[in-house]
């Protein structure tokens, strides 16, 4: 022991920094135009870095200390930015970090998802979403927080390279649910999480995609998780999964070789109830460095 923790501990901010050798980078996307409900999910970034001084490394119930360096790559500037245009500069914000064992990307809404897979490879990768939407509305009238995926399947990702974990009853549309089954998508509700444990369905799934894909990028959208449990994004719902479970299953993602790409989306600071939207958040972030840590 040596050293006093009188007036500080070490925590998760500690490992971040300017670290061009680091294994994981953080980049911030707070991309906001075009969500469907109105809100600041373009404060997620700053709120999830100024969590993090308030969380140990340690984890004490593994024993395991993180001592895994992030370098912190700054935030794309997508102020006043619509979907569309934040394409080019969040594909290349994550394409720029390609070397690296994992790449974070908080958002900012959902619109993110398409870059961020796009960065990868379209060609190569598959997509896992946690979510309790299946983001499959129609781009008739253009690129929205409500259809990444819709928008991946134009672009030509095959869907049974598509894994939607998580996905609320009364929250989405029968023709949405048609167009992914038509699609190949392999769809997993909320009930399936709750009853079979959302670990162990995510990892049936990532075991799934591995066959199809070199890399799998994963969609972290927040609002999955139960409304009172998570009220700080406008579509989570009664009935989504707990927050345990989405740390657990966070830390079978971050621990998958496969995954090179995660990113945390409609997490809307404004609707904070205490401090508990950013707490989720940076747990969350924790979690997957430890999956890391862990490969």
């Amino acid at each position: 022991m040596t050293g006093s923790e009188a007036l500080g501990w070490r925590s998760v901010a500690d490992l971040l920094g300017d670290h061009p050798d680091a294994p994981v980078a953080l980049i911030g996307a707070p991309l906001n135009e075009r969500s469907l409900t109105p809100g600041r999910c373009d404060l997620g970034p700053k709120a999830l870095r100024a969590v993090l001084p308030r969380l140990s490394a340690y984890d004490l119930e593994t024993e395991i200390e993180l001592d895994v360096r992030v370098h912190d790559a700054g935030d794309v500037p997508l102020k006043a930015v619509s979907p569309a245009d934040a394409f080019e500069p969040v594909r290349d914000a994550v394409a720029a970090q390609a070397h690296r064992a994992l790449t974070i990307l908080i958002g900012g809404n959902n619109a993110i998802t398409r870059p961020a897979a796009h960065a990868l490879g379209l060609e190569r990768v598959g997509v896992l979403t946690l979510d309790a939407h299946f983001d499959l509305r129609d781009t008739d009238h253009g690129l929205t927080n409500g259809n990444p995926i819709q928008a991946l399947l134009d672009d030509g990702l095959d869907g049974r390279r598509i894994s939607q974990v998580g996905l609320a009853p009364f929250a989405n549309t029968r023709r949405a649910h048609e167009k992914a089954m038509a699609a190949g998508i392999s769809v997993r509700t909320a009930r399936q999480c709750r009853d079979q444990g959302l670990a162990a369905v995510v990892a049936q799934e990532l075991e799934r995609l591995s066959g199809l894909c070199d890399l799998i990028h994963v969609d972290f959208d927040i609002d999955v998780i139960d409304r009172s449990q998570w009220p700080a994004s406008p579509g989570a719902r009664p009935g989504g999964v707990s927050a345990q479970a989405f740390f657990d299953a966070a830390r079978v993602i971050g621990a998958h070789p496969k995954v090179r790409g995660v990113d945390l989306t409609e997490y809307d600071p404004s609707l904070e109830v205490g401090d508990l939207g950013s707490l989720t958040a940076g747990r969350w972030f924790c979690e997957i460095l430890a999956g890391v840590q862990a490969r």
